[in-house]
Formats: C-alpha cells, sequence, structure tokens
C-alpha cells in the first residue's frame, strides 16, 4: 500500500486529493496545524479514528515552519508521495500579511525539501505553484512562461517553484512543480471572489442579501473545477521522470463572466445587486492569466471538462443546498473524473 503526506490537507485542494488518494487505495497522512478549534470540516466525512484497524487517513500536528517537525514526520511515515499544498493562498490577505505569507509559502517549501534531502526518504515531491506567479507576463502562459509576479504570494510562490526546480537538479530528488491555474469548488474558502459571488448569490436568491460587493471585474482568469486538478495533480507523480506542468481549461473568462452566469443561474439579474467597492482593489492586479495545458494533455492525458459556466451552476447550487443545511461547513456535489485508467493504478 503507497502512503501519502498531504500539507493543507484541510484545505480545498488538500481534502479533495485526500478523497481521491483513498480511493486508490492509499494511506494517507496530512499536516495540520494545532488550534483551539477543528478546522477539518472539509475531511470530516473520510477521517477515521487511528484507533481502527481499518484506518488509512492520519492526521499530525506540526507547521511549515518547523523544519525539524517536518523531518521527524517524514522520518517516521516514509511517505511514497509528498504533496505540499499548505500556504497562504489569497492575494488580497498577502498584501497586509507578506512576512508571513513569505515564511509558509516560500519558506515551509524549502524545509520540507530539505526535510526530504535529510530525512532521506525514498519519496516523490509536487510543489503545488500558482498562476499569479506570471503576473505581467504576456498570456498564455506555459511552463516556460516568464514569471513576473505582482503580489506576495506569487513571489513566495515563485521561490517556491524555484527551489523545487534547483533541488531536483542538485540533489536528483523526483520533484514537480504543477503549475495550476485557478481553480474553485464548493470547498473554496469564503473569502475567495468565486465562493463570495455563489455564497451571495444563494443569499439574494433566498431573500437574505440585497447586495453583493467587488472590485474590479474586468481581470481575465482561467477557471477550473478543483477536483478534477488533484488527479492532475496525483498523474504528475506517476510519470518516469519529474518534470513541470501547467494544469488549466485554456479558456479566459473576466471576472464579470463568472458573476453573470452565477446570477443568471439563479435567474437573478446581476447588475440590480452587483456594487463595485473599492476596499477590494489590490496594490497590483494582474490582468489576465490563460494557460496552456497541451503538455499535460500529451504527457498525463490530462485534461480539465468542466468550463467556467458549468462550475459556476456547481458552486451555486451547493450554496443553495447549504443554506437549506445550516449549520454544515460546506456541501459538495463531487463527480470524480472518467478518464482512462493508467498502468501505474
Amino acid at each position: 500500500m503507497k502512503r501519502a503526506f498531504i500539507t493543507g490537507i484541510t484545505g480545498q485542494d488538500g481534502s479533495y486529493l485526500a478523497e481521491l488518494l483513498l480511493l486508490k487505495g492509499y494511506e494517507v497522512h496530512g499536516l495540520v496545524r494545532r488550534a483551539s478549534s477543528f478546522n477539518t470540516g472539509r475531511i470530516d466525512h473520510v477521517y477515521q479514528d487511528a484507533r481502527d484497524p481499518d484506518a488509512r487517513l492520519f492526521l499530525h500536528h506540526g507547521d511549515m515552519t518547523d523544519g525539524v517537525r517536518l523531518l521527524t514526520l517524514l522520518g517516521a511515515i516514509a511517505p511514497d508521495e509528498v504533496y505540499n499544498l499548505a500556504g497562504q493562498s489569497h492575494v488580497r490577505e498577502s498584501f497586509d500579511q507578506p512576512r508571513f505569507t513569505a515564511e509558509i509559502v516560500a519558506m515551509g517549501t524549502l524545509h520540507l525539501l530539505e526535510a526530504i534531502r535529510h530525512s532521506r526518504v525514498a519519496c516523490r515531491f509536487y510543489q503545488a505553484g500558482s498562476s499569479d506567479m506570471f503576473g505581467d507576463s504576456a498570456p498564455p502562459h506555459t511552463e516556460l512562461s516568464l514569471l513576473a509576479p505582482r503580489s506576495p504570494e506569487a513571489t513566495a510562490k515563485a521561490y517556491a517553484h524555484w527551489t523545487t526546480r534547483n533541488y531536483r537538479e542538485g540533489y536528483d530528488l523526483f520533484a514537480v512543480n504543477g503549475i495550476a491555474f485557478n481553480h474553485e469548488s464548493p470547498r473554496r474558502g469564503e473569502t475567495f471572489v468565486t465562493r463570495k459571488i455563489s455564497q451571495a448569490v444563494a443569499r439574494i436568491q433566498a431573500g437574505r442579501q440585497d447586495f453583493l460587493y467587488l472590485g474590479d471585474l474586468s481581470p481575465v482568469r482561467d477557471w477550473g473545477y478543483a477536483p478534477e486538478y488533484v488527479e492532475g495533480m496525483w498523474r504528475t507523480l506517476q510519470q518516469d521522470e519529474p518534470d513541470d506542468y501547467v494544469l488549466a481549461t485554456g479558456t479566459g473568462h473576466p471576472v464579470q463572466d463568472f458573476v453573470e452566469a452565477a446570477f443568471d443561474h439563479a435567474g437573478l439579474d446581476w447588475d440590480r445587486h452587483v456594487r463595485f467597492d473599492e476596499r477590494y482593489l489590490r496594490p497590483t492586479e494582474v490582468v489576465e492569466l490563460l494557460g496552456v495545458p497541451d503538455k499535460a494533455a500529451e504527457k498525463l492525458g490530462w485534461r480539465a471538462t468542466v468550463q467556467m459556466a458549468e462550475l459556476a451552476r456547481i458552486m451555486v447550487d451547493a450554496d443553495v443546498a447549504a443554506l437549506e443545511h445550516e449549520g454544515r461547513h460546506w456541501v459538495d456535489d463531487v463527480r470524480l473524473p472518467t478518464w482512462p485508467v493508467l498502468a501505474t493504478d
């Protein structure tokens, strides 16, 4: 039985990846930060008591800033695969907390790679990169496009990206960069724009809210569905050689398109309910991010199938259902990808 270690397991991607690996028969270990309250809502439905002899999901307390703890955990778990999904991933928040963002995203990746190197655990490593690293570089973006970050979060991700490549080339680690463009789901955090939109649509439709306040609606993003993207992450570590891959739909839409699709699905006129608020503007904005997923299609056999309009419908439907089941962290509609099974399955 293969073992996987996931940092950021309680986040959107971490929870979907844990589900996917459990379905594939893995034993899954996740890193969680100790806090005064539990933050495991996204994985509670798959969690098993560690005392259960059939348990295959285990959580370990630790922090990306604690290299010694990471080293100890890797030695104890001896994973076959390590997925680094931890981070402060909210771009606007990174302007308010740049040092914290750098410590978790940039230095956290360094700590983890050092822990792998010094523990000498024979594992494969996946680094969750971000399309925000491309920043000002001209779209469309491939694995070879210039990195020109325009936020503290993107700058930290760029550091992690190059550190991963350096450890691959300098220490012969099986280390992969997955450059994932925007991917959303009903499990997306409530402060991210897509989830903010879908929740507002559900509340406006139910008569619980009148207006949605947003910043600039013109930036173009390449939006996909998170459960499909974690399949791509897994596939990068099943190859014969480590490499870097763009994970994207290949189609871009301005934020306004997502707003219109979400409101239209609920039978609402978005122009009556959306208001501009300059507080949501960023000090620097990225005009357009558009990925070229050709390499992932050719080498991984991976393609995104859910496009922006369907994604908006999935998220709105989930948030409408959540209002009917208040008290739950989220209500989901997960449709796992059905690509041909790889020989490595």
